[in-house]
């Protein structure tokens, strides 16, 4: 059996808020890959609707869904609100790379000149691939629908057991339900 690394160095950015079932194969496939993973956690300067847990509860929901492996680092990346300025950020605080993973059109975009760029679907085979984004959890988070289907079971636990849907629903959940009101419309 080969187990020699596709790649040297990797590096995805995501907001992973919260860490779904989605992620997992996404995450596992990035450190499966190569022999270091980058993994960017965008927004880590936002506490907001869309980037409702704190960057060490996002760290945490990481650790978790990553136990076992040892090869990644895990990367605050900030939001700047201006794209240039974030490449050259990005870039600095990543170094070099064999690949970027983004299924971002603006992310790669903007890096599409410094790094090679690959979609996260290319790392996953078909048949580990689950359809579900952040904006599903968080909508069920705040209707009070049933959200722990959309996550890890450890990632449901860690939320649960520090209260972190009942805080969201309390902070969040309104301005939720008001933006998929808006966006279903």
């Amino acid at each position: 059996m080969n187990t020699r690394k596709q790649y040297d160095r990797i590096g995805m950015v995501a907001r992973w808020k919260p860490v779904h079932l989605g992620h997992v194969p996404v995450l596992h496939a990035l450190c499966d890959a190569a022999e270091h993973a980058l993994i960017g956690i965008g927004s880590a300067n936002r506490y907001n609707a869309r980037n409702p847990f704190t960057l060490a509860e996002t760290q945490e929901m990481l650790r978790q869904v990553l136990a076992g492996r040892d090869n990644y680092t895990l990367v605050p990346v900030p939001d700047l609100d201006d794209g240039p300025r974030w490449r050259v950020m990005v870039m600095h605080m990543f170094g070099l790379l064999d690949a970027f993973v983004t299924a971002n059109p603006y992310v790669a975009s903007l890096l599409a000149g410094d790094y090679a760029i690959i979609r996260p679907v290319a790392l996953v085979p078909k048949e580990a691939r689950i359809a579900v984004d952040g904006r599903i959890v968080r909508r069920a988070m705040a209707r009070g629908d049933n959200w722990k289907a959309w996550v890890p079971p450890e990632i449901a636990a860690y939320i649960r057991d520090y209260r972190l849907d009942d805080r969201f629903r309390r902070e969040f959940g309104l301005e939720t339900l008001a933006m998929e009101a808006i966006v279903d419309t």
